[in-house]
């Protein structure tokens, strides 16, 4: 009974960290889905639209490091 009570903690910490990882790279990509949605906007070209959030998620990325 031990064995799968450490299991399952361990198991419920991996899942924890991936929310919080997911759920931290949601809010880091806000900004990039808020400019692509005005150049969509703009423009109504889905290219440019990809480009920009592409680039400001690039970006964002390369700010936190």
């Amino acid at each position: 009974m031990v064995g799968f009570d450490l299991l399952g903690i361990i198991g419920l910490i991996v899942i924890g960290l991936i929310i919080i990882f997911v759920i931290r790279l949601l809010f880091m990509l806000i900004p990039a889905a808020l400019v692509a949605f005005v150049v969509w906007f703009f423009t109504g070209s889905l290219w440019w639209t990809g480009i920009a959030f592409l680039l400001i998620a690039a970006l964002s990325i390369l700010k936190k490091l």
